[in-house]
């Protein structure tokens, strides 16, 4: 007899959400973690007394799993700022202002402003043509699949301004670079999360609102109910007709019927299986890497861009920082930026001292916000990549081939073994909605399959 009827590995969202209905459902299920917090890529931190989260930030437009969630928990979520100031562009050398309403036009040459648009234009209607239940089975998927995101940008956009935006594009939505990935993997994520104006848009997008005291206040009142075990890294699954056998790095062993793997696709190829995964397992974990990011923070006693004008949000081809957010408090007793250092930019930055990465950090608000952004009270880094038991974020990302090699086998079991994470999700890839929505299908995989 199994000691439970399910284990799950990783106490993220997709791991708590799939927990939770397998216990509403009458099942038996033990969560392990292998750190000593829930969360997975959401973590709580503080900065000056006002709450901040390292990881996993926003809800938005069309979440609808993550705001029932929020609601059913007793929490609330209040909007990121977004108000009475302007989002600064600064690409191919020359600084803009764009008002922060979705949908608004930036304020640049008119040859670049329409390059542009048609590049927008053919990239969503490429986006629309493909399912994002099966993008492998596309008409031209081969093509698509068999270029890189920054091909179809060397070949479709003709202006140094147009070009630069679909690259901070690439590294904002997926913390890599654009040769990094598959044009259909960008077409998918696309098109699974809305439309690039959602992806990219805090007022009606994706980065519409964040909750009350962080994010992982949501994990961390889901794994309350549920029976987790921190500080238990899974490292060898043995599988055999009947059930499967989970041990820790510690030595504990465990018995369910089935498990449900629910941590990225990179850290669970490296999770010893007995018998070994089939070789396109195997090797579909080997081709999705995790993105590449670190979040910087630096606290002021105000807000002071507020005052000049900027809602703190920037965009720009010039690194480090070449996304950044007003990620204050509510009530704004301190001020708070967040700046975004990803994908290759990410790679050489990690490598230097600390101290001068916090310099070229603060040199990047210093640029956009002006010289009170190089004093701050307080300065903290995330670099998700050093992470043990994360190696990166914000998601995986698919090399070209990947798709049409291993997309029809992404999200099947392996015997008893199941899959879980926001890599899976059908709808709102990569955020904390496809994280929730990958955990409940898996959880209903799981409960419709044989004893």
């Amino acid at each position: 007899m199994a000691d439970v009827d399910v284990v799950v590995v990783g106490a993220g969202l997709a791991g708590l959400t799939a927990a939770e209905r397998l216990t509403e459902a009458g099942r038996s299920v033990v969560v392990l973690e292998a750190r000593d917090r829930v969360g997975g890529r959401t973590q709580g931190g503080e900065l000056e007394g006002a709450p901040i989260e390292l990881g996993g930030t926003w809800i938005g437009e069309g979440h609808s799993e993550m705001y029932a969630l929020v609601d059913q928990l007793g929490l609330a979520t209040f909007p990121t700022w977004n108000d009475a100031g302007k989002l600064l562009l600064d690409l191919a050398g020359k600084q803009s202002a764009l008002p922060s309403h979705k949908g608004a036009t930036p304020k640049v040459n008119p040859i670049a402003l329409a390059d542009l648009a048609q590049g927008l234009a053919r990239y969503e209607k490429l986006a629309r043509s493909v399912d994002p239940a099966r993008p492998w089975a596309h008409p031209k998927a081969e093509q698509l699949d068999g270029q890189t995101y920054e091909s179809w940008v060397r070949r479709n956009l003709r202006t140094p301004t147009g070009r630069s935006y679909f690259r901070v594009l690439a590294e904002a939505l997926y913390s890599a670079d654009g040769s990094d990935m598959s044009l259909l993997h960008t077409l998918f994520y696309t098109v699974s999360n809305g439309d690039l104006e959602t992806l990219a848009s805090t007022d009606k997008g994706a980065q519409k609102d964040r909750v009350v005291g962080g994010a992982v206040l949501v994990s961390e009142r889901l794994a309350g109910k549920l029976d987790v075990r921190l500080d238990s890294p899974v490292v060898r699954l043995v599988q055999s007709e009947t059930g499967v056998v989970v041990t820790t790095r510690a030595g504990d062993s465990l018995s369910a019927a089935r498990v449900v793997v629910a941590i990225p696709p990179t850290l669970a190829g490296r999770i010893d299986y007995q018998p070994i995964l089939p070789a396109w397992r195997d090797q579909l974990t080997q081709r999705v890497p995790a993105g590449t990011v670190a979040k910087c923070f630096a606290a002021y006693p105000t807000p002071f861009w507020r005052d000049a004008g900027w809602n703190g949000q920037a965009i720009s081809d010039q690194g480090p920082v070449k996304v950044a957010f007003d990620v204050s408090p509510p009530d704004a007793e301190v001020g708070v930026l967040l700046g975004f250092v990803e994908g290759g930019e990410a790679r050489r930055w990690q490598r230097l001292p600390e101290a001068e990465r916090r310099r070229q950090v603060l040199g990047s608000f210093t640029r956009y916000f002006g010289p009170q952004a190089s004093q701050p009270t307080a300065y903290l880094e995330k670099d998700w990549s050093a992470e043990e038991f994360t190696r990166g974020c914000y998601g995986a990302h698919f090399a070209p081939g990947v798709w049409t090699s291993y997309g029809d086998v992404l999200r099947d079991p392996v015997g008893r073994i199941h899959w879980a994470g926001a890599e899976y999700a059908v709808e709102w890839n990569g955020y904390m909605e496809g994280a929730v929505r990958s955990g409940r299908r898996t959880a209903a995989e799981v409960l419709e399959a044989p004893a």
